[in-house]
């Protein structure tokens, strides 16, 4: 048993919930020691097929991404999954941009994919703490910041 519990974002685009609802049934007894959210849909199937509790937000389409990369930026969720459809255009498109640029901003271990996915979830990290944060405070890259306290 993990002796620290992450908490894992889960979110899928329609065309690829079937394919991370057969991969979270697969790892079912790892995240069962984590929480999780999840965007809309994807957490209520997850909730269902899993019989595990799921935070649900909205959906991603009206703000659900936004909200896991808020929560990103906060510091309260550690680890994103996000099997995204490449092949597909999405009318939130700018969103899921921004998910994942929050993501990699704050250093978030992110899968896009079922093999990163697989990876990501067996790793011996998932059982240790992290804290890779990166300090991205307005005063760590502004060049003058020094003269300004004078």
């Amino acid at each position: 048993m993990p002796g620290i519990k992450h908490n894992i974002a889960l979110v899928a685009h329609d065309n690829k919930k079937a394919e991370l609802l057969s991969w979270a049934n697969f790892n079912r007894g790892t995240l069962s020691h984590h929480t999780l959210f999840a965007t809309g849909t994807t957490g209520t199937m997850l909730e269902y097929e899993l019989g595990l509790p799921v935070t649900r937000l909205l959906s991603g389409p009206v703000g659900g991404d936004q909200q896991i990369g808020a929560m990103i930026a906060e510091g309260r969720i550690d680890t994103l999954i996000f099997f995204w459809d490449p092949l597909e255009p999405q009318p939130h498109d700018p969103d899921v941009k921004a998910l994942l640029r929050i993501g990699a901003v704050w250093n978030v271990p992110m899968a896009c994919n079922t093999a990163t996915a697989d990876l990501l979830i067996s790793s011996p990290l998932l059982d240790e703490p992290w804290a890779n944060r990166p300090d991205i405070s307005p005063r760590a890259w502004e060049p003058d910041a020094d003269d300004e306290d004078d």
